[in-house]
C-alpha cells in the first residue's frame, strides 16, 4: 500500500498540522453579518501564503516525502502551481509546473515568481496534467497532485481542523469543490460532526455529478472559476469521504459568483477570486437555505485575481 492509497483521517491530519505548522498560516476567521437570520463565520483563508489554501497540502506533501535532488512537478491550473513552487522554494528543492493556456496572466506570473519553472500548453488542466506525467517519466521528479493523494488531503484537511478549533458551534460549512482536495481534507476532519456542504459553479459540475452517478465521472469544466475549480473529475481518494460525509452537493450561477465577490468586496474589502467566492454565493443566493438554528461557516478560499475585476 502507497501513501496514495491511505484514507486520511484525524490522527493523519493533526499530524499534518504539526509537520507544516512552521511554513503556513494560521489564517484569522471572521464573524460577518451577510444579510441572513444569524451570523456567519468566514474562513478567511485567502490570506495563507500564495493566495490560498493550496500551501497546506504542498508542504505536507514535500516534507513527507522529501524529493531531493530530482525535484517536483505538478500540474496546475494556477494556485497549486504557486503553492508547489513556494514550497519547493521554501525546502530548497527546484519545481516544474505545468498549467494549460487558460491559466491566467497573473498566477503563471505567480508560480515564476517562486523560481519554478512554468510549462504552459493545452486548454484544460486535464492536458496539463497529462503533459507533466509524460515528463515525470523522463526526470523521476515527485508528482505533487493537486488533490488525490494522501498526504495533499490531509494537508488540506488542516484547515477543518483550525475552523472547529476557532469556531467550534458550526452545525454547517459551505466549502468550493473543484478536485476536491479541500472538500475531501474538510470532511475527513469533521466526519459528519457537521454537515459539510459541496458548492461548485454550474460550469464545474464534477463533485455533484459524482455524487449522483455514484462514482467519480467526467463533467464539464468551464465558466468563471474554471482556472481553479476546473477539474473534470473528483479525486478518486476523496470520493468515498465525500460519499459519507458532505450532505448535500449545490451549484451555483457565474452571476452568483460574480455577486458574492462584489459583496465581499463592498462589506470587508476583501479581494477574492471566483472560485474563493463560490461557497459564499451557494448561501448569498439561496441556493443553501440553512435550517432554523444553524451556525454556518463559509471557507474564503483563494484571492489570486485581477483586483480591477472585483474593486473596479
Amino acid at each position: 500500500m502507497t501513501a496514495s492509497d491511505i484514507m486520511p483521517n484525524r490522527t493523519l491530519i493533526a499530524a499534518a498540522a504539526a509537520r507544516i505548522a512552521p511554513y503556513i498560516r494560521r489564517t484569522p476567521v471572521l464573524r460577518a453579518d451577510l444579510g441572513g437570520d444569524a451570523p456567519v463565520d468566514l474562513k478567511l483563508e485567502l490570506l495563507q501564503h500564495t493566495g490560498s489554501f493550496k500551501p497546506r497540502g504542498a508542504f505536507n506533501r514535500l516534507l513527507s516525502t522529501p524529493p531531493g535532488a530530482v525535484g517536483v512537478i505538478a500540474a496546475s491550473g494556477g494556485n497549486h502551481g504557486a503553492a508547489v513552487a513556494y514550497a519547493a522554494r521554501s525546502l530548497g528543492f527546484t519545481a516544474e509546473i505545468f498549467v494549460p493556456t487558460t491559466t491566467p496572466a497573473a498566477k503563471v506570473a505567480r508560480i515564476a515568481s517562486y523560481g519554478a519553472t512554468v510549462v504552459q500548453g493545452g486548454d484544460s488542466y486535464a492536458d496539463a496534467l497529462q503533459a507533466s506525467h509524460r515528463r515525470q517519466a523522463e526526470t523521476g521528479a515527485l508528482e505533487v497532485h493537486a488533490y488525490d493523494h494522501a498526504d495533499v488531503l490531509a494537508g488540506q484537511g488542516t484547515l477543518g481542523r483550525e475552523f472547529e478549533q476557532a469556531a467550534p458551534d458550526l452545525t454547517h460549512i459551505l466549502v468550493a469543490a473543484g478536485g476536491g482536495g479541500l472538500i475531501g481534507g474538510i470532511a475527513a476532519w469533521y466526519r459528519g460532526s457537521v454537515s459539510v456542504i459541496s458548492v461548485e459553479p454550474e460550469g464545474c459540475p464534477a463533485l455533484h455529478d459524482a455524487l449522483r452517478a455514484g462514482q467519480p465521472v467526467n463533467a464539464p469544466a468551464g465558466g468563471l472559476a474554471a482556472d481553479s475549480l476546473g477539474a473534470r473529475q473528483v479525486g478518486t481518494l476523496m470520493f468515498p469521504i465525500a460519499q459519507r460525509f458532505v450532505s448535500q452537493a449545490i451549484l451555483v450561477a457565474d452571476d452568483a459568483i460574480l455577486a458574492a465577490q462584489r459583496l465581499l468586496w463592498d462589506q470587508f474589502r476583501l479581494v477574492v477570486e471566483p472560485g474563493g467566492a463560490t461557497a459564499a454565493a451557494g448561501l448569498l443566493s439561496g441556493q443553501f437555505r440553512p435550517p432554523p438554528n444553524a451556525r454556518v461557516g463559509i471557507v474564503v478560499c483563494g484571492a489570486n485575481t485581477d483586483p480591477a475585476k472585483v474593486v473596479g
